[in-house]
């Protein structure tokens, strides 16, 4: 942590964001990860304060920018979607007050249905196209032989993958190509800048040319395999060879190093550029991704263990020396620390935090817990020490959406209507926590068709103490710590005004 005596030169001027998506923590050389190279990662962890503690908030990928950009927890509320009516980005206020803001991103979920109006309210934005589900061509190129599709059906990345020749074609080293591009075009022009690069990759697919495909598995033959599954025992069950196992993380670990080299690049310009002395960097991800641990592969309907869950954060703030901080934080705090780096001010209820009495040494903590899940699955209390994830009863219901936007995650291989039923007539008017604008709202009860994410199975209430173990092996569940844990859970959905249905839904009514 930084020396509690110590002052920034200055308040930072400006912001870079770095947002990797489903970055692992535990690979990464600064948290002590030996088995892929990450070196511009740590050159970047060596100049700033690594936070030991952070959390993901909402899951999976469009609500933890929700988070982020909005500062608003918005699973207990909905599954996936875009800024809603009572609410607003904060680019929307640092436009306001004179902030230039830069969107670079090949993220496809921010322009489909559900997240397509996060990018409106930045100065400017830059798409890079042709990541996974972008619908970018409508045909392959017929000179390319393919890479391997397992595990799921035909997606738009089978007709854009031919059109990348070499590794500066790929979309991860566009983006972060444009990205350094802005920087070295843009530094010292506008007073004060935001800059926003959010970069899919290490994200699956896990394509990437030569010397990368091959990098972490020499020995592998034929096609390199990209797409993981989404399940857990896969190795157990026969779906996955050991071989293939071990081929799977080997080319998730070359898309890793891939785009570390390509990161680089944006800290080239940074130095350049002289924005250590002026300008707050983050480094921060969504989530994490399961490659085998306790054999769960994707993101699959299991609880938010610490591969997923526990998360890397690294800030370098001007004037404050690199260090360590182990006070607990999540991702709503970050768009926290934004608003109180310009001074800025949203009309939504947020949840966040801002982290930077914690950079400067002013405070030890700024939260004592923090809730983290998926909509419609468990609910995750985590104070540091303890995660406890409650799941519902077993017919999980009533399960309530809120939303005036009504949509979910484009899975490119489910209609609408199997990813999220649409209202019926049992909808009517509701508010939500802090707004005055009647809002949508839809419960489901027990036997109505399960909305996406929700169908799938639970395995009860789990409580692990992670300083005794940290692999969550033990399951607490069922002891007496659990009553106390329980009641904890029970104040903060309190505290946050959740739906009473979640009450319901998870025994405590």
């Amino acid at each position: 942590m930084a020396d509690i005596n110590q002052k920034p030169s200055k308040t930072p001027n400006n912001v870079v964001v770095i947002l990797l998506d489903s970055l692992n923590r535990h690979m990464l050389g600064s948290y002590g990860g030996k088995e892929f190279a990450t070196p511009n990662l740590d050159r970047f962890a060596a100049r700033a304060t690594r936070f030991t503690k952070h959390y993901t908030g909402s899951l999976p990928c469009m609500p933890a920018r929700h988070d982020i950009l909005c500062g608003a927890l918005d699973f207990l509320w909905k599954p996936w979607g875009s800024i809603e009516l009572w609410e607003d980005a904060i680019t929307y206020e640092l436009r306001k007050a004179g902030v230039v803001t830069q969107l670079i991103s090949d993220h496809p979920h921010l322009f489909e249905t559900g997240g397509e109006n996060f990018h409106v309210d930045f100065t400017a934005w830059d798409y890079q196209r042709g990541h996974e589900g972008d619908a970018w061509k409508t045909r392959p190129d017929p000179s390319w032989t393919g890479a391997p599709n397992s595990f799921r059906p035909n997606i738009p990345y089978d007709n854009s993958r031919g059109y990348f020749r070499g590794e500066e074609d790929f979309p991860g080293p566009r983006t972060m190509g444009a990205a350094a591009k802005w920087i070295e075009e843009n530094a010292g022009h506008h007073a004060r800048f935001m800059l926003f690069v959010d970069e899919f990759d290490p994200h699956e697919p896990f394509d990437t040319p030569e010397p990368y495909a091959s990098m972490y598995d020499k020995d592998w033959e034929g096609p390199h395999l990209i797409w993981p599954p989404y399940m857990q025992g896969a190795l157990a069950k026969g779906v996955l060879s050991e071989a293939q196992a071990h081929q799977l993380r080997a080319s998730y670990g070359g898309k890793l190093t891939m785009i570390d080299r390509w990161f680089g690049k944006i800290i080239d310009a940074i130095e350049r550029k002289g924005l250590w002395d002026d300008t707050l960097i983050i480094l921060c991800t969504d989530h994490g991704h399961y490659l085998g641990e306790k054999d769960i592969w994707g993101k699959p309907g299991v609880p938010i263990y610490e591969t997923l869950g526990h998360i890397p954060l690294l800030i370098s703030h001007p004037g404050i020396a690199p260090g360590t901080c182990d006070a607990l934080t999540t991702s709503v705090d970050l768009f926290a620390t934004l608003a109180d780096v310009f001074g800025v001010k949203v009309r939504q209820r947020t949840h966040g935090r801002s982290l930077l009495p914690l950079l400067r040494g002013e405070v030890s903590s700024v939260r004592d817990w923090l809730l983290t899940g998926v909509w419609g699955r468990e609910v995750h209390f985590v104070d540091g020490r303890y995660k406890y994830a409650r799941g519902p009863r077993a017919a999980n219901a009533p399960l309530t959406m809120l939303s005036n936007r009504w949509s979910t995650m484009p899975t490119h291989h489910l209609t609408r209507e199997q990813e999220l039923p649409l209202p019926d007539d049992r909808a009517y008017l509701d508010h939500m926590p802090g707004s005055t604008i009647p809002v949508i709202r839809q419960d489901w009860q027990a036997g109505d068709k399960l909305p996406f994410w929700a169908f799938m199975r639970f395995t009860g209430h789990h409580l692990y103490d992670l300083e005794e173990d940290a692999s969550e092996d033990r399951n607490l569940a069922g002891t007496p710590l659990e009553a106390e844990l329980a009641e904890r859970l029970r104040v903060a959905l309190k505290e946050l005004d959740v739906p009473d249905s979640q009450f319901a839904r998870l025994g405590f009514a």
